[in-house]
Protein backbone atom coordinates (compact mmCIF):
# COMPACT_ATOMS: atom_id res chain seq x y z
CA UNK A 1 0.00 0.00 0.00
CA UNK A 2 1.22 3.52 -0.82
CA UNK A 3 2.69 5.20 2.29
CA UNK A 4 0.85 8.45 1.64
CA UNK A 5 -2.51 6.69 1.38
CA UNK A 6 -1.81 4.67 4.53
CA UNK A 7 -0.89 7.82 6.43
CA UNK A 8 -4.16 9.43 5.35
CA UNK A 9 -6.13 6.39 6.52
CA UNK A 10 -4.43 6.45 9.90
CA UNK A 11 -5.37 10.10 10.31
CA UNK A 12 -8.98 8.99 10.27
CA UNK A 13 -8.87 6.29 12.94
CA UNK A 14 -11.17 7.36 15.81
CA UNK A 15 -10.55 4.40 18.10
CA UNK A 16 -7.26 5.50 19.59
CA UNK A 17 -7.50 7.61 22.73
CA UNK A 18 -4.56 9.99 22.65
CA UNK A 19 -3.59 12.91 24.84
CA UNK A 20 -0.80 14.08 22.54
CA UNK A 21 0.46 13.45 19.04
CA UNK A 22 3.88 12.67 17.57
CA UNK A 23 5.01 16.30 17.36
CA UNK A 24 3.93 16.98 20.94
CA UNK A 25 6.08 14.03 22.06
CA UNK A 26 8.98 15.55 20.11
CA UNK A 27 8.46 18.90 21.83
CA UNK A 28 8.57 17.32 25.30
CA UNK A 29 11.70 15.28 24.50
CA UNK A 30 14.15 18.04 23.61
CA UNK A 31 17.20 19.15 25.58
CA UNK A 32 19.48 22.13 25.05
CA UNK A 33 22.93 23.39 25.97
CA UNK A 34 22.74 24.38 29.63
CA UNK A 35 24.69 23.65 32.80
CA UNK A 36 27.75 25.24 34.40
CA UNK A 37 29.42 28.16 32.69
CA UNK A 38 32.57 26.15 31.97
CA UNK A 39 30.45 23.41 30.39
CA UNK A 40 28.51 25.91 28.26
CA UNK A 41 31.57 27.90 27.17
CA UNK A 42 33.05 24.70 25.67
CA UNK A 43 29.71 23.87 23.95
CA UNK A 44 29.13 20.91 26.28
CA UNK A 45 32.05 18.90 24.86
CA UNK A 46 32.81 17.27 28.21
CA UNK A 47 32.01 13.60 27.59
CA UNK A 48 35.67 12.54 27.84
CA UNK A 49 36.79 15.18 30.35
CA UNK A 50 34.59 15.06 33.44
CA UNK A 51 35.45 16.97 36.55
CA UNK A 52 32.47 19.33 36.15
CA UNK A 53 29.06 19.46 37.88
CA UNK A 54 27.27 19.28 34.51
CA UNK A 55 28.70 15.85 33.72
CA UNK A 56 26.03 14.27 35.92
CA UNK A 57 23.52 14.98 33.12
CA UNK A 58 25.90 13.98 30.32
CA UNK A 59 28.54 11.32 31.06
CA UNK A 60 28.28 10.33 34.74
CA UNK A 61 31.79 8.83 34.57
CA UNK A 62 32.95 12.41 34.91
CA UNK A 63 32.21 12.16 38.63
CA UNK A 64 35.02 9.62 38.96
CA UNK A 65 37.58 12.18 37.81
CA UNK A 66 37.11 14.27 40.95
CA UNK A 67 39.85 14.17 43.60
CA UNK A 68 38.26 16.88 45.78
CA UNK A 69 34.72 17.82 46.74
CA UNK A 70 32.94 20.50 44.72
CA UNK A 71 29.93 22.76 45.27
CA UNK A 72 28.63 25.39 42.88
CA UNK A 73 25.71 27.37 41.48
CA UNK A 74 25.11 28.70 37.95
CA UNK A 75 22.82 31.59 37.03
CA UNK A 76 22.07 33.08 33.63
CA UNK A 77 20.26 35.81 31.75
CA UNK A 78 18.67 34.69 28.49
CA UNK A 79 17.96 37.30 25.82
CA UNK A 80 15.58 35.54 23.42
CA UNK A 81 14.79 36.95 19.98
CA UNK A 82 12.40 35.06 17.69
CA UNK A 83 11.48 36.09 14.17
CA UNK A 84 8.69 34.66 12.01
CA UNK A 85 8.46 36.31 8.62
CA UNK A 86 9.06 40.01 9.26
CA UNK A 87 7.78 40.03 12.85
CA UNK A 88 10.26 39.81 15.73
CA UNK A 89 9.60 39.41 19.47
CA UNK A 90 12.14 39.73 22.28
CA UNK A 91 12.14 38.28 25.79
CA UNK A 92 14.55 38.37 28.73
CA UNK A 93 14.53 35.53 31.26
CA UNK A 94 16.53 34.78 34.39
CA UNK A 95 17.35 31.12 35.04
CA UNK A 96 19.24 29.04 37.55
CA UNK A 97 20.82 26.42 35.29
CA UNK A 98 22.73 24.29 37.76
CA UNK A 99 23.20 23.71 41.47
CA UNK A 100 25.39 20.79 42.49
CA UNK A 101 27.57 19.08 45.02
CA UNK A 102 30.19 16.35 44.54
CA UNK A 103 31.61 14.55 47.56
CA UNK A 104 34.99 12.88 47.03
CA UNK A 105 35.96 9.99 49.30
CA UNK A 106 39.67 9.17 49.12
CA UNK A 107 40.45 5.50 49.75
CA UNK A 108 44.27 5.76 49.63
CA UNK A 109 44.42 2.76 47.33
CA UNK A 110 46.36 2.52 44.07
CA UNK A 111 43.72 0.23 42.59
CA UNK A 112 40.66 2.23 43.68
CA UNK A 113 41.92 5.71 44.63
CA UNK A 114 38.49 7.20 45.33
CA UNK A 115 34.73 6.71 45.32
CA UNK A 116 32.55 9.76 44.75
CA UNK A 117 28.90 10.68 45.04
CA UNK A 118 26.97 13.71 43.90
CA UNK A 119 23.68 15.56 43.77
CA UNK A 120 22.69 18.20 41.27
CA UNK A 121 19.84 20.22 39.85
CA UNK A 122 19.98 21.02 36.13
CA UNK A 123 17.65 22.90 33.82
CA UNK A 124 17.87 20.80 30.66
CA UNK A 125 15.28 22.67 28.59
CA UNK A 126 13.60 26.06 28.60
CA UNK A 127 10.43 26.18 26.49
CA UNK A 128 10.19 29.98 26.50
CA UNK A 129 9.47 31.16 22.98
CA UNK A 130 6.98 33.66 21.59
CA UNK A 131 6.43 34.51 17.95
CA UNK A 132 3.71 35.74 15.64
CA UNK A 133 3.30 36.53 11.98
CA UNK A 134 1.01 36.73 9.01
CA UNK A 135 0.62 35.17 5.58
CA UNK A 136 -0.94 37.19 2.79
CA UNK A 137 -2.94 36.02 -0.21
CA UNK A 138 -3.70 32.56 1.21
CA UNK A 139 -4.89 29.89 -1.22
CA UNK A 140 -6.89 27.81 1.27
CA UNK A 141 -8.35 28.00 4.76
CA UNK A 142 -7.88 26.03 7.95
CA UNK A 143 -11.67 25.77 8.02
CA UNK A 144 -11.56 23.75 4.79
CA UNK A 145 -8.85 21.52 6.22
CA UNK A 146 -10.85 20.77 9.38
CA UNK A 147 -14.02 20.12 7.36
CA UNK A 148 -12.12 17.70 5.09
CA UNK A 149 -10.48 15.93 8.04
CA UNK A 150 -13.80 15.38 9.79
CA UNK A 151 -15.32 13.86 6.65
CA UNK A 152 -12.32 11.48 6.38
CA UNK A 153 -12.82 10.15 9.92
CA UNK A 154 -14.33 6.70 9.89
CA UNK A 155 -17.37 6.35 12.14
CA UNK A 156 -18.40 10.02 12.27
CA UNK A 157 -21.12 11.83 10.36
CA UNK A 158 -22.41 15.40 10.32
CA UNK A 159 -24.99 14.57 12.98
CA UNK A 160 -22.17 13.97 15.46
CA UNK A 161 -21.17 17.62 15.24
CA UNK A 162 -24.06 18.65 17.50
CA UNK A 163 -23.30 16.05 20.20
CA UNK A 164 -20.94 18.33 22.07
CA UNK A 165 -21.24 16.43 25.34
CA UNK A 166 -19.87 13.22 23.81
CA UNK A 167 -16.53 14.60 22.63
CA UNK A 168 -13.37 15.22 24.64
CA UNK A 169 -10.86 17.42 22.76
CA UNK A 170 -7.97 15.01 23.32
CA UNK A 171 -9.83 11.74 22.86
CA UNK A 172 -10.16 10.55 19.29
CA UNK A 173 -8.23 11.99 16.39
CA UNK A 174 -9.70 15.54 16.21
CA UNK A 175 -13.49 15.82 15.99
CA UNK A 176 -13.61 18.54 18.65
CA UNK A 177 -12.11 21.20 16.38
CA UNK A 178 -14.94 20.56 13.93
CA UNK A 179 -17.51 20.49 16.76
CA UNK A 180 -16.26 23.83 18.06
CA UNK A 181 -16.53 25.46 14.64
CA UNK A 182 -19.99 24.10 13.77
CA UNK A 183 -23.42 25.28 14.97
CA UNK A 184 -22.09 28.29 16.89
CA UNK A 185 -24.55 30.43 18.91
CA UNK A 186 -24.63 34.10 17.89
CA UNK A 187 -24.73 37.03 20.29
CA UNK A 188 -28.37 37.56 19.36
CA UNK A 189 -30.54 34.72 18.10
CA UNK A 190 -29.73 31.92 15.72
CA UNK A 191 -26.68 29.75 15.05
CA UNK A 192 -23.97 29.98 12.40
CA UNK A 193 -20.71 28.16 11.70
CA UNK A 194 -17.13 28.45 10.50
CA UNK A 195 -17.82 25.11 8.85
CA UNK A 196 -21.34 24.36 7.60
CA UNK A 197 -23.36 21.57 6.06
CA UNK A 198 -24.47 22.04 2.48
CA UNK A 199 -26.36 19.71 0.10
CA UNK A 200 -24.29 17.41 -2.09
CA UNK A 201 -25.15 15.84 -5.44
CA UNK A 202 -26.33 12.59 -3.81
CA UNK A 203 -29.13 14.22 -1.85
CA UNK A 204 -27.15 14.24 1.38
CA UNK A 205 -24.89 16.81 2.98
CA UNK A 206 -21.23 17.67 2.92
CA UNK A 207 -19.13 19.97 5.09
CA UNK A 208 -18.02 23.28 3.60
CA UNK A 209 -15.26 25.52 4.96
CA UNK A 210 -15.17 29.27 4.44
CA UNK A 211 -12.87 29.18 1.42
CA UNK A 212 -14.12 28.55 -2.11
CA UNK A 213 -13.93 29.90 -5.67
CA UNK A 214 -13.66 33.68 -5.50
CA UNK A 215 -12.45 33.76 -1.88
CA UNK A 216 -9.29 35.67 -0.96
CA UNK A 217 -7.74 36.55 2.36
CA UNK A 218 -4.92 36.66 4.88
CA UNK A 219 -3.93 34.49 7.85
CA UNK A 220 -2.38 35.41 11.20
CA UNK A 221 -0.82 33.19 13.85
CA UNK A 222 0.67 33.51 17.33
CA UNK A 223 2.52 30.93 19.41
CA UNK A 224 3.42 31.69 23.04
CA UNK A 225 5.24 28.90 24.89
CA UNK A 226 6.59 28.92 28.43
CA UNK A 227 7.91 26.35 30.86
CA UNK A 228 10.88 24.12 31.58
CA UNK A 229 12.22 20.62 32.05
CA UNK A 230 14.36 20.24 35.18
CA UNK A 231 16.44 17.24 36.19
CA UNK A 232 17.54 16.24 39.70
CA UNK A 233 20.49 13.85 39.68
CA UNK A 234 21.88 11.35 42.14
CA UNK A 235 25.21 9.91 40.96
CA UNK A 236 27.94 7.54 42.10
CA UNK A 237 31.31 6.86 40.52
CA UNK A 238 34.98 6.19 40.94
CA UNK A 239 38.08 5.04 39.08
CA UNK A 240 40.40 2.11 38.69
CA UNK A 241 44.12 2.87 38.85
CA UNK A 242 43.54 6.38 37.47
CA UNK A 243 42.97 4.77 34.06
CA UNK A 244 39.29 3.82 33.90
CA UNK A 245 36.61 6.09 35.35
CA UNK A 246 32.99 5.00 35.77
CA UNK A 247 29.73 6.54 36.87
CA UNK A 248 26.05 5.75 37.39
CA UNK A 249 23.33 8.38 37.52
CA UNK A 250 19.65 8.28 38.47
CA UNK A 251 17.62 11.24 37.23
CA UNK A 252 14.26 12.56 38.38
CA UNK A 253 12.59 14.93 35.91
CA UNK A 254 10.05 17.68 36.42
CA UNK A 255 8.35 19.01 33.28
CA UNK A 256 6.02 22.00 33.03
CA UNK A 257 4.94 23.30 29.62
CA UNK A 258 2.29 25.89 28.76
CA UNK A 259 1.18 26.90 25.31
CA UNK A 260 -1.20 29.45 23.83
CA UNK A 261 -1.69 29.19 20.08
CA UNK A 262 -3.95 31.45 18.08
CA UNK A 263 -4.80 31.21 14.40
CA UNK A 264 -6.98 33.77 12.61
CA UNK A 265 -8.12 34.49 9.08
CA UNK A 266 -9.55 37.57 7.41
CA UNK A 267 -11.48 36.54 4.28
CA UNK A 268 -13.18 38.40 1.43
CA UNK A 269 -16.07 36.65 -0.31
CA UNK A 270 -16.10 33.68 2.06
CA UNK A 271 -18.73 30.94 2.12
CA UNK A 272 -20.62 32.22 5.14
CA UNK A 273 -24.24 32.13 6.25
CA UNK A 274 -26.22 35.33 5.73
CA UNK A 275 -28.33 34.32 8.73
CA UNK A 276 -28.98 31.11 10.62
CA UNK A 277 -30.69 29.49 7.62
CA UNK A 278 -29.06 30.45 4.35
CA UNK A 279 -25.58 29.27 3.43
CA UNK A 280 -23.97 31.22 0.63
CA UNK A 281 -22.30 28.96 -1.88
CA UNK A 282 -23.38 30.29 -5.29
CA UNK A 283 -22.77 33.62 -7.03
CA UNK A 284 -20.20 34.38 -4.35
CA UNK A 285 -18.58 37.27 -6.27
CA UNK A 286 -21.79 39.32 -6.22
CA UNK A 287 -22.52 39.21 -2.47
CA UNK A 288 -19.70 41.39 -1.07
CA UNK A 289 -19.29 39.36 2.13
CA UNK A 290 -16.40 39.23 4.60
CA UNK A 291 -15.51 37.09 7.58
CA UNK A 292 -13.10 37.34 10.51
CA UNK A 293 -12.58 34.12 12.45
CA UNK A 294 -10.10 32.51 14.80
CA UNK A 295 -9.27 29.29 16.65
CA UNK A 296 -7.59 29.57 20.08
CA UNK A 297 -5.92 26.67 21.89
CA UNK A 298 -4.65 26.57 25.48
CA UNK A 299 -2.57 23.69 26.84
CA UNK A 300 -0.80 22.98 30.13
CA UNK A 301 1.31 19.81 30.24
CA UNK A 302 2.98 18.74 33.47
CA UNK A 303 4.63 15.54 34.54
CA UNK A 304 7.38 13.76 36.44
CA UNK A 305 9.78 11.21 34.99
CA UNK A 306 12.78 9.05 35.72
CA UNK A 307 15.81 7.94 33.72
CA UNK A 308 19.13 6.18 34.19
CA UNK A 309 22.57 6.94 32.79
CA UNK A 310 25.86 5.08 32.82
CA UNK A 311 29.23 6.09 31.49
CA UNK A 312 32.94 5.32 31.17
CA UNK A 313 36.08 7.39 30.58
CA UNK A 314 39.32 5.66 29.64
CA UNK A 315 42.69 7.38 29.91
CA UNK A 316 45.16 5.24 27.91
CA UNK A 317 47.85 7.93 28.14
CA UNK A 318 48.33 11.16 30.04
CA UNK A 319 47.29 13.16 26.97
CA UNK A 320 44.33 11.16 25.65
CA UNK A 321 40.80 10.64 27.07
CA UNK A 322 38.05 8.50 25.51
CA UNK A 323 34.48 8.54 26.83
CA UNK A 324 31.15 6.81 26.24
CA UNK A 325 27.74 7.19 27.85
CA UNK A 326 24.26 5.75 27.46
CA UNK A 327 20.99 7.38 28.56
CA UNK A 328 17.80 5.39 28.88
CA UNK A 329 14.57 7.08 27.80
CA UNK A 330 12.92 9.30 30.38
CA UNK A 331 9.65 7.68 31.42
CA UNK A 332 7.08 10.36 32.25
CA UNK A 333 3.68 10.25 33.92
CA UNK A 334 1.89 13.22 32.36
CA UNK A 335 -1.24 15.27 32.91
CA UNK A 336 -2.68 17.73 30.39
CA UNK A 337 -5.21 20.49 30.92
CA UNK A 338 -6.60 22.17 27.83
CA UNK A 339 -9.28 24.39 26.41
CA UNK A 340 -10.27 25.54 22.92
CA UNK A 341 -12.48 28.33 21.66
CA UNK A 342 -13.51 29.60 18.25
CA UNK A 343 -14.92 32.97 17.19
CA UNK A 344 -16.56 34.22 13.99
CA UNK A 345 -17.80 37.58 12.71
CA UNK A 346 -19.71 37.83 9.43
CA UNK A 347 -20.16 40.98 7.33
CA UNK A 348 -22.06 42.01 4.22
CA UNK A 349 -21.55 45.35 2.43
CA UNK A 350 -19.43 46.44 5.42
CA UNK A 351 -22.20 45.81 7.93
CA UNK A 352 -21.82 43.19 10.66
CA UNK A 353 -24.30 40.35 10.26
CA UNK A 354 -23.46 38.49 13.46
CA UNK A 355 -20.83 37.64 16.02
CA UNK A 356 -20.51 34.09 17.37
CA UNK A 357 -18.19 32.10 19.59
CA UNK A 358 -18.02 28.63 21.07
CA UNK A 359 -15.72 26.79 23.48
CA UNK A 360 -15.11 23.21 24.47
CA UNK A 361 -16.92 21.55 27.36
CA UNK A 362 -19.25 24.50 28.02
CA UNK A 363 -16.33 26.70 28.98
CA UNK A 364 -14.59 24.33 31.40
CA UNK A 365 -11.09 22.93 30.98
CA UNK A 366 -10.56 19.30 30.10
CA UNK A 367 -7.78 17.16 31.50
CA UNK A 368 -6.25 13.78 30.68
CA UNK A 369 -3.42 11.58 31.92
CA UNK A 370 -1.00 9.50 29.88
CA UNK A 371 2.56 8.17 29.77
CA UNK A 372 5.42 9.38 27.59
CA UNK A 373 8.92 8.08 26.91
CA UNK A 374 11.64 10.20 25.31
CA UNK A 375 14.41 8.91 22.98
CA UNK A 376 17.36 6.92 24.25
CA UNK A 377 20.73 8.57 23.69
CA UNK A 378 24.31 7.46 23.11
CA UNK A 379 27.42 9.65 23.39
CA UNK A 380 30.97 9.02 22.23
CA UNK A 381 33.77 11.43 23.13
CA UNK A 382 37.49 12.01 22.73
CA UNK A 383 39.69 14.68 24.28
CA UNK A 384 43.36 15.58 24.17
CA UNK A 385 45.43 17.38 26.78
CA UNK A 386 47.99 19.61 25.07
CA UNK A 387 50.96 20.13 27.34
CA UNK A 388 50.05 21.77 30.63
CA UNK A 389 47.92 24.57 29.16
CA UNK A 390 45.51 23.28 26.52
CA UNK A 391 42.48 20.99 26.13
CA UNK A 392 40.73 20.07 22.89
CA UNK A 393 37.55 17.97 23.14
CA UNK A 394 35.03 16.49 20.70
CA UNK A 395 31.64 14.85 21.42
CA UNK A 396 29.15 13.04 19.23
CA UNK A 397 25.61 12.31 20.43
CA UNK A 398 23.03 10.05 18.76
CA UNK A 399 19.39 10.77 19.66
CA UNK A 400 17.00 7.97 18.65
CA UNK A 401 13.90 10.13 17.98
CA UNK A 402 12.18 7.23 16.23
CA UNK A 403 11.94 5.40 19.60
CA UNK A 404 9.70 7.97 21.31
CA UNK A 405 6.43 6.55 22.61
CA UNK A 406 3.16 7.70 24.16
CA UNK A 407 0.53 5.56 25.85
CA UNK A 408 -2.34 5.48 28.30
CA UNK A 409 -1.87 5.94 32.03
CA UNK A 410 -1.29 2.19 32.38
CA UNK A 411 1.69 2.35 30.01
CA UNK A 412 0.10 0.72 26.94
CA UNK A 413 1.53 2.44 23.85
CA UNK A 414 -0.79 3.94 21.23
CA UNK A 415 -0.13 2.14 17.97
CA UNK A 416 -1.16 5.07 15.74
CA UNK A 417 1.26 7.49 17.39
CA UNK A 418 4.00 4.83 17.31
CA UNK A 419 3.41 4.52 13.56
CA UNK A 420 3.54 8.30 13.09
CA UNK A 421 6.72 8.65 15.17
CA UNK A 422 8.47 6.06 13.01
CA UNK A 423 7.05 7.60 9.84
CA UNK A 424 7.85 11.26 10.60
CA UNK A 425 11.10 11.21 12.57
CA UNK A 426 14.67 10.08 12.16
CA UNK A 427 17.67 10.11 14.53
CA UNK A 428 19.24 13.48 15.14
CA UNK A 429 22.98 13.93 15.54
CA UNK A 430 24.72 16.41 17.81
CA UNK A 431 28.35 17.41 17.28
CA UNK A 432 30.24 19.38 19.93
CA UNK A 433 33.74 20.86 19.81
CA UNK A 434 35.33 22.65 22.75
CA UNK A 435 38.71 24.09 23.65
CA UNK A 436 40.33 25.55 26.75
CA UNK A 437 43.61 27.42 27.11
CA UNK A 438 45.11 28.11 30.52
CA UNK A 439 46.74 31.53 30.32
CA UNK A 440 48.27 31.19 33.79
CA UNK A 441 47.43 29.24 36.96
CA UNK A 442 44.50 31.60 37.66
CA UNK A 443 42.94 32.43 34.29
CA UNK A 444 41.59 30.29 31.42
CA UNK A 445 40.01 31.10 28.07
CA UNK A 446 37.44 28.82 26.41
CA UNK A 447 35.45 28.49 23.20
CA UNK A 448 33.19 25.96 21.50
CA UNK A 449 30.64 25.12 18.82
CA UNK A 450 27.79 22.61 18.62
CA UNK A 451 25.44 21.61 15.83
CA UNK A 452 22.25 19.56 15.99
CA UNK A 453 20.61 18.12 12.88
CA UNK A 454 16.88 18.03 12.15
CA UNK A 455 14.62 15.37 13.67
CA UNK A 456 12.18 15.02 10.75
CA UNK A 457 12.41 12.90 7.65
CA UNK A 458 12.64 14.40 4.20
CA UNK A 459 9.00 13.53 3.46
CA UNK A 460 7.79 15.74 6.34
CA UNK A 461 10.02 18.64 5.31
CA UNK A 462 8.83 18.39 1.70
CA UNK A 463 5.16 17.91 2.65
CA UNK A 464 4.81 14.39 1.32
CA UNK A 465 2.78 13.28 4.37
CA UNK A 466 -0.55 14.32 5.81
CA UNK A 467 0.44 15.09 9.39
CA UNK A 468 -1.90 13.64 12.01
CA UNK A 469 -2.58 15.70 15.13
CA UNK A 470 -5.03 15.07 17.96
CA UNK A 471 -7.31 17.28 19.97
CA UNK A 472 -8.20 20.68 18.64
CA UNK A 473 -4.91 22.13 17.42
CA UNK A 474 -3.86 21.11 13.89
CA UNK A 475 -0.61 23.13 14.11
CA UNK A 476 2.79 21.46 14.37
CA UNK A 477 6.41 22.66 14.39
CA UNK A 478 9.89 21.20 14.24
CA UNK A 479 13.56 22.26 14.11
CA UNK A 480 15.66 22.13 10.97
CA UNK A 481 18.95 22.85 12.76
CA UNK A 482 20.28 24.22 16.05
CA UNK A 483 23.70 25.91 16.34
CA UNK A 484 25.49 27.08 19.49
CA UNK A 485 28.54 29.36 19.29
CA UNK A 486 30.16 29.74 22.69
CA UNK A 487 33.06 31.33 24.57
CA UNK A 488 34.02 32.06 28.13
CA UNK A 489 36.58 32.83 30.76
CA UNK A 490 37.47 31.12 34.04
CA UNK A 491 39.20 32.25 37.21
CA UNK A 492 40.71 30.10 39.99
CA UNK A 493 42.08 31.28 43.32
CA UNK A 494 42.89 28.64 45.93
CA UNK A 495 39.63 26.73 46.51
CA UNK A 496 37.37 29.38 44.91
CA UNK A 497 36.42 29.47 41.22
CA UNK A 498 34.29 31.68 39.04
CA UNK A 499 33.36 31.09 35.39
CA UNK A 500 31.64 33.30 32.86
CA UNK A 501 30.12 32.05 29.60
CA UNK A 502 28.46 33.53 26.54
CA UNK A 503 26.24 31.36 24.32
CA UNK A 504 24.79 32.45 20.98
CA UNK A 505 22.07 30.04 19.90
CA UNK A 506 20.67 29.94 16.36
CA UNK A 507 17.57 27.78 16.01
CA UNK A 508 15.93 27.31 12.60
CA UNK A 509 12.37 25.99 12.81
CA UNK A 510 9.26 25.54 10.68
CA UNK A 511 5.74 26.40 11.85
CA UNK A 512 2.76 24.80 10.10
CA UNK A 513 -0.75 25.97 10.92
CA UNK A 514 -2.12 22.67 9.61
CA UNK A 515 -1.08 19.78 7.43
CA UNK A 516 -1.17 19.99 3.66
CA UNK A 517 -3.56 17.63 1.96
CA UNK A 518 -1.37 15.55 -0.31
CA UNK A 519 -2.84 12.26 -1.52
CA UNK A 520 -3.94 10.44 -4.65
CA UNK A 521 -6.63 13.06 -5.24
CA UNK A 522 -4.24 16.00 -5.48
CA UNK A 523 -2.27 18.53 -3.44
CA UNK A 524 -3.63 21.42 -1.36
CA UNK A 525 -0.92 23.55 0.30
CA UNK A 526 -0.97 24.54 3.94
CA UNK A 527 -0.02 27.77 5.70
CA UNK A 528 3.51 27.70 7.09
CA UNK A 529 6.37 29.99 8.09
CA UNK A 530 10.09 29.80 8.80
CA UNK A 531 10.88 30.69 12.41
CA UNK A 532 14.38 31.69 13.52
CA UNK A 533 15.68 32.18 17.05
CA UNK A 534 18.78 34.27 17.68
CA UNK A 535 19.20 33.89 21.43
CA UNK A 536 22.02 35.17 23.61
CA UNK A 537 22.85 33.93 27.08
CA UNK A 538 25.27 35.22 29.69
CA UNK A 539 26.00 32.71 32.43
CA UNK A 540 27.90 32.96 35.72
CA UNK A 541 29.08 30.07 37.90
CA UNK A 542 30.42 30.49 41.42
CA UNK A 543 31.86 27.53 43.29
CA UNK A 544 34.37 26.08 45.68
CA UNK A 545 36.50 22.93 45.74
CA UNK A 546 37.76 21.58 49.03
Amino acid sequence: MNKKVLALMLCGLPLMINAQDAFDVLQMSQTELRGTSRFQSMAGAFGALGGDLSTLTQNPAGIGVYRNSDVGITMSLDFNSTKAGVDKLNQTKFNVNNVGYIGAIRLNSETVPNLNFGFSYNRIQSYNRHYLGGVGDISTSMSNFIADEFVNMAGYDIGDLTKTSTFNPYKGMAPWSAVTMYDMPTKGAGRVGIINAMPDTDGGYMLQGLYGPGTTGNAYYEVDETGHADEYNIAFGGNFANKLYWGLDFGILDLDYRSYQAYEESLANPYIMLDDKDLIYTDIDNLNTNAEWGLYNYLHSEGTGVNFKLGLIWKPTQTLRIGAAFHTPTYYDMRDTYYVSAALEGYQDGNKLYSADKGSNDGYNYSSTYTLSTPWRFMGSVAGVIGTQGILSFDYEYVANQTMRIGDDRGHNYSDVTYNVKNYFKPSHIFRLGAEYRVNPNWSLRAGYSYKTTQVKKGVDEYDYNIATVGTNPAYQYDNAVHNITCGVGYRYKSFYGDLAYVHKIRESVYNAFSPINDQFGYEPNISADVKDNNNRVSLTLGMRF
